[in-house]
């Protein structure tokens, strides 16, 4: 039997039934290899962030107990897709439960649009931000304001963009950026907002110049750390059909019985190969031994 269905099988052991099948947040987070809740935290609340930009109700997945949560299954899966990869326990549920919730794209894949879902959201925040920022500091013509941090990352205005990189007529850069420029979007967003505050920059030229700056700063570290323009970074699909994958693989979760889920792990102890995962040499955590014990608070 792997290392993977051996995993799996405690994992499931863990579970508890009280008219739906949830896992204690204490439980999943050191089934995960994370030792503090803290850290772990962050990566439910990202999940559940994930679970809004779908347009399902957190609360029936994410059940708050006190203070810590009922997880279901689906938040299991979004909480693992936002986990870190590093972690081998992370790879291994990612890898079991991306089974059960997709036969198209591998669990890599399903990290992905779960992170693109959720950084999409993040930038229009941030963009509604950098707006009013930028409004009270005598932008005049947001427009040009906003061309310039796109000619200081790209070395052409949005249209020019949208052309070069092949957009369909209709549709919007940002619904067909990957992780890795979308990422890189919201560093530029967040970072010439913040720049405008801390330098009190004002007035329309001088606004300009700062976008472009900042652009021009991420459009050299984009490059630094992956050899690629931020131009020449290949479209993904629509975010909206990202969206309709993880909503589907949601509500195949939804409907796992006992069956089903015996016969998975059957399948895992007879056929499968253990994920591979790459550990981080800085990692400073120290790894606690996998225990199914629950919490008192989650007994029941």
């Amino acid at each position: 039997m792997s290392d993977l269905a051996v995993f799996v099988s405690t994992f499931e052991s863990m579970a508890k039934e009280n008219g739906v099948v949830t896992w204690c947040e204490d439980d999943l987070m050191r089934a995960l290899g994370y030792t503090t809740h803290a850290t772990f935290r962050k990566v439910v609340l990202r999940a559940m962030q994930a679970c809004l930009s779908l347009n399902m109700d957190p609360a029936g997945d994410f059940i708050r107990v006190g203070d810590r949560y009922k997880l279901t299954r689906v938040a299991c899966y979004l909480v693992a897709m936002n986990a870190d990869p590093r972690k081998p326990q992370v790879a291994m549920v990612q890898m079991y439960l991306g089974q059960f919730a997709s036969m198209v794209h591998d669990r890599r894949e399903q990290a992905e649009l779960v992170d693109r879902v959720v950084v999409r959201e993040e930038i229009k925040e941030g963009m509604k931000a950098l707006a009013a920022t930028a409004k009270s500091h005598g932008v005049r013509d947001y427009a040009l304001f906003m061309n310039a941090g796109y000619r200081g990352m790209y070395n052409m205005s949005l249209k020019e963009i949208e052309v070069y990189k092949g957009v369909p007529a209709g549709e919007a850069l940002i619904d067909r950026m990957g992780r890795t420029e979308l990422a890189a979007n919201l560093f530029r967003v967040s970072l010439t907002d913040d720049k405008i505050k801390v330098e009190d920059v004002r007035g329309q030229r001088a606004l300009e110049t700062t976008a472009f700056s900042v652009g021009r700063i991420v459009r050299d570290a984009v490059i630094r750390a992956g050899g690629s323009q931020p131009e020449e970074l290949p479209l993904a699909e629509h975010i909206d059909t990202a969206k309709k994958t993880l909503k589907a693989a949601g509500k195949t979760l939804k409907q796992l019985g006992p069956h089903e889920v015996k016969t998975e792990l059957k399948y895992l102890a007879e056929t499968s190969e253990d994920p591979e995962y790459t550990r981080d040499p800085e990692e400073e955590e120290e790894e606690e031994e996998f225990s199914p014990d629950s919490d008192p608070w989650c007994d029941g």
